[in-house]
């Protein structure tokens, strides 16, 4: 029996064992970087431990260092989530090798389908050579072999874009994963993504435990799940569970994993094997009334599964709340998280705690948020509702994109595939912030700021106060008045600090209000407080060129220096933010006047990085 386990991980899924832990009354080891000091999972463990250091490479995907950790604090097990070496085979045998438990599945296993160019040669299917690529083959996809999460991935649509995106692949899987091999497989445009949970036990059994479709995604990285896949014909749910446990059966798998595949005109396409939990596990949780870490614990104590597979009962859906600006390339955001609170009715998965610090290096979700319902109708309906309810206080997100992917037509008739934000990112990020919001936070900043609530006998100017809202500038006059605070064109019926009632036009309309220095949350709008003054040192020359995100210059392109001609969109800069690189393109087509950044450097949002200056057509 295990008594104790450490997660090699962080975040959300550390904080996710360690609670089914505490059900089954076995303590807890937490590893963390020197970023992750103060993070939630950290605190909530019985024990921690330092991992000196604060980028993955240092500390997360340091095995050597997590194993000393277990035996330092007398764990006998291990556990290790997903991402960074969860699917590692060395990792997992030398916790076998120190005398551990291992909480997954065996190392032979792991190495036989980590490297998706092994998986699918051993499902029969051969990956393409990238030299093999021509123009009719297009579009085709670039991957990383090892890891997952979208990571060391493009897809190319031109055969003279094919060079530097193995380039940029390789890049960013070795920086994520250890391991820069990638492949070339086939893109399918408009598929979905649909995948079948297993749990298989070292007796023998393996449960195909349903259908979960992953469609929605960013950058091949998944935003919304559901259980069970909605629209699939009881022929190919079969064809989808009998492949899975084939591939289970194939490596002798025990423990719990994922078989995906993308579906294409009512055929099932294999993509990998996931030789871990997924982080959309709980959808599945939900319809099957099991707990997934629990029976991977008790798999790796040597226990059967019992019986038949529990059947499905309802539908759930999950939604990944991420620090990130969709309508700016998905850019990650750092910063205070101040306030995340859901209503009652969902489940909320988060490695994240009330004034806690989104930092620079590790992935920028933020929770996961779930609905279970009779129906999916009514569970896409309560994730949406209960998402737009919520208080998410602190760096932009993609909360309000979320929501409106949920009330979207094409998702909530179940015709979506992978290519949904291609198709609608556009009308998905426009801005459509309340018009009142400004008023409100102006009244809630008014109160009480005068002992006698400002009003003069005498008739004076109205209050001004400006605020930057879906990046457009507001501004909002109000005057203090014998009967209190008054705005044109609505009654103020309540201006509180926190809390202000308009009627308008006869509809009384109620506006939470929180602040946090010049940031301002109006129920689900988010404001910045502008100086009354502008700075005029503030002014940037056009053409100029700023970080888009916090993060680390990786490369410059070749012979940028002063005077050398560039043209609009061209790649000038490459940040790795968060285990991703980003491209910053040419402002506009002329010749660099500055340059600003250099290789290795650490750049911060909205520093200058470089000026281009335009090319004047001559007339």
């Amino acid at each position: 029996m295990i008594s104790t386990v450490l997660v090699a991980n962080r975040g959300e899924i550390a904080c996710r064992v360690f609670r089914t832990c505490a059900d089954l009354g076995i303590r807890t080891v937490a590893v963390h970087s020197d970023a992750d000091e103060n993070a939630l999972h950290a605190r909530v463990a019985d024990a921690a431990v330092r991992l000196p250091g604060a980028a993955p490479a240092e500390t997360y995907l340091r095995g050597d260092l997590i194993v000393k950790a277990a035996l330092a604090a007398g764990a006998d097990a291990v556990h290790p989530g997903y991402g960074f070496l969860s699917e590692n085979a060395g990792f997992a045998r030398a916790v076998l090798d120190a005398g551990l438990t291992w909480i997954g599945p065996p190392p032979q296993a792991i190495e036989a389908m980590a490297s998706k160019t092994r998986a699918k040669r051993l499902m029969g299917l051969a990956p393409l050579d990238a030299s093999e690529v021509t123009d009719a083959g297009l579009p085709v996809l670039v991957k990383a072999a090892a890891g997952g999460g979208g990571r060391g991935m493009r897809i190319v649509r031109r055969l003279d874009e094919l060079p530097a995106a193995l380039e940029g692949a390789r890049a960013e899987a070795a920086s994520a994963f250890g391991d820069g091999e990638v492949f070339v497989e086939p893109y399918i445009e408009h598929g979905r993504h649909v995948e079948v949970q297993i749990l298989a036990d070292a007796h023998g059994t393996v449960w195909a435990l349903g259908t979960r479709d992953c469609s929605l995604q960013r950058r091949h990285q998944k935003v919304i799940e559901e259980a069970p896949a909605p629209g699939l014909t009881a022929g190919l749910q079969e064809e989808l569970h009998a492949l899975a446990v084939r591939a289970a059966r194939a490596v002798s798998y025990t423990g719990a994993g994922t078989v995906e595949f993308l579906v294409a005109d009512g055929r099932a396409h294999f993509l990998e094997m996931n030789t871990r939990l997924q982080v959309e596990h709980p959808v599945t949780e939900a319809v099957l009334g099991i707990d997934l870490v629990a029976e991977q614990i008790r798999v790796a104590e040597g226990r059967p599964l019992d019986g038949e597979p529990p059947r499905a009962r309802g539908h759930a859906v999950e939604a990944r709340l991420y620090a990130e600006d969709p309508a700016r390339g998905w850019a990650p955001q750092t910063g205070t998280l101040h306030r995340l609170a859901v209503p009652a009715g969902v489940r909320l998965d988060t490695g994240c705690a009330d004034g806690d610090t989104i930092g620079v290096h590790y992935d920028p979700m933020l929770a996961k948020v779930v609905a279970h319902a009779p129906t999916r109708a009514e569970a896409v309906r309560r994730l949406a509702g209960a998402l737009d309810t919520a208080a998410v206080h602190g760096p932009v997100t993609n909360r309000d994109l979320l929501v409106r992917s949920l009330r979207h037509e094409e998702f909530t008739s179940a015709r979506m595939d992978t290519g949904f934000y291609d198709r609608h990112l556009p009308e998905l990020t426009a801005p459509a912030a309340d018009p009142y919001a400004p008023l409100a936070a102006a009244l809630a900043d008014a109160h009480g700021r005068s002992r006698f609530g400002g009003w003069r006998n005498v008739p004076s100017q109205p209050q001004v106060k400006r605020y930057e809202m879906a990046g457009e500038e507001h501004e909002v006059r109000y005057r203090h008045t014998r009967e209190g605070l008054a705005a044109d064109g609505v009654r103020v019926v309540h201006a509180g600090a926190y809390l202000v009632v308009l009627d308008v036009d006869g509809v009384r309309r109620r506006f939470e209000v929180a602040r946090y220095g010049d940031q301002v949350h109006v129920g689900s709008t988010r404001l910045t407080a502008l100086p009354r003054f502008p700075d005029p040192a503030a002014q940037l020359a056009p053409g100029s060129l700023l970080a888009p995100m916090p993060g680390t210059v990786v490369r410059v392109a070749d012979g940028l220096a002063e005077g050398a001609a560039v043209r609009a969109g061209q790649p000038l800069i490459w940040l790795e933010a968060m285990k991703m690189q980003h491209q910053i393109p040419a402002p506009v087509t002329g010749t660099l006047g500055a340059l600003h950044v250099r290789t290795g450097q650490q750049v911060e949002p909205g520093m200058l990085l470089a000026v281009v200056h335009e090319l004047q057509e001559s007339r």
